[in-house]
């Protein structure tokens, strides 16, 4: 009798082995599914997340302008280039050294100017009609900058204040101080030589 009962229990002890290793199978491949589950949930929050966040990013100060494919230098500021896509410049072909950075009560050539704009700077200009008061604010503003910020008057130019860095143009009819610094606190001090 004893060897009957081992006989009849050995099937019964290797049927339980195959259901206990199909079970433990089983439960590794629901472990692995929630967690790839839970890596893809992750990943789907954070691209969420990001897109929120470009979403109601502020936009950029000024308007974008296309920066010219020729940037080279020329030998002096009457020496021919391409014309300039805006008035007054941010890009384009330039003289080979930058202007001070600072106040200028004399206007400066615009061939000059282009290289300070690549050079990480803002150029702010004004026209003929601003009055003293005016200028004298925007000397202020500037001389909180001792470096990439200069101010050039720009008798022709229609209208009242311009602000320019690479690529980007703000036209002004008064003086707006927040707009101003907005302007430079997000364009200097970003240089824009090309990467080789």
């Amino acid at each position: 009798m004893d060897k009957t009962r081992t006989t009849a229990a050995q099937p019964s002890k290797a049927v339980n082995k195959k259901t206990h290793a199909a079970l433990r199978a089983e439960e590794t491949r629901r472990r692995q599914w929630r967690k790839r589950a839970g890596w893809i949930g992750g990943a789907a929050l954070l691209v969420a997340a990001l897109i929120v966040l470009i979403a109601n990013r502020p936009p950029k100060p000024g308007e974008r302008v296309a920066v010219m494919p020729d940037q080279s230098h020329i030998a002096n500021a009457g020496s021919p280039h391409k014309p300039y896509n805006s008035d007054p410049p941010t890009s384009g072909q330039h003289l080979p050294y930058i202007a001070p950075w600072g106040v200028h009560k004399e206007p400066l050539p615009k061939e000059l100017l282009v290289h300070n704009l690549e050079d990480a700077g803002v150029v702010i200009y004004y026209n003929g009609q601003t009055d003293e008061e005016t200028v004298g604010k925007l000397e202020t503003v500037v001389r909180r900058y001792p470096q990439y910020v200069l101010v050039n008057p720009y008798k022709e130019m229609p209208n009242a204040i311009t602000l320019t860095a690479w690529g980007r143009i703000d036209r002004l009819d008064a003086f707006d101080e927040k707009r101003i610094v907005d302007f430079i606190k997000a364009y200097k001090g970003i240089d824009h030589h090309p990467r080789s």
